[in-house]
């Protein structure tokens, strides 16, 4: 009777495992499909606005070759990144064109997505990049794939 209660149980646990599993990568779908726009950057003392005068940061994640893609908020962005549940990390920026750029928003932006350790989709939809629990960069979805 142990035998089939112990059976009995292992089956569950692994099932409730699996379906919490689901649930975990469902999470992170909610990343891909979208290009994502910086509405918000922590740090600077210079209004949002005047960091990006011109153009707003954005970011495409694409799951298959594991960089995300956009712009800084004036030249070109792309990098590796890695996901493991909450937890990203965003590698080195790859070469761009350089362009100058007003307002110092970009060197705010690569300062600041250097520095997130996860990340979070909130309940209106915004997806929230995090540094030891704090967000540092807020984004809005503005374009399905």
């Amino acid at each position: 009777m142990k035998k089939y209660a112990f059976a009995v149980l292992s089956v569950l646990t692994l099932l409730f495992a699996s379906c919490k599993t689901s649930k975990t990568d469902k999470s992170a779908d909610d990343l891909f499909g979208t290009t994502w726009e910086l509405e918000y950057i922590s740090g600077p003392r210079i209004a949002f606005q005047g960091l990006y005068p011109h153009k707003k940061p954005q970011l495409t994640f694409d799951q298959k070759e594991t960089k995300v893609y956009g712009n800084n908020g004036c030249n070109g962005y792309s990098a590796p990144y890695a996901l493991k549940g909450k937890s990203l990390t965003f590698g080195e920026a790859g070469p761009t064109t350089m362009m100058f750029c007003e307002g110092g928003g970009e060197q705010e932006f690569l300062k600041q997505i250097k520095l997130v350790t996860s990340y979070s989709v909130d309940k209106d939809g915004k997806l929230n990049l995090i540094h030891d629990n704090v967000p540092v960069m807020r984004f809005k979805k503005v374009a399905k794939q």
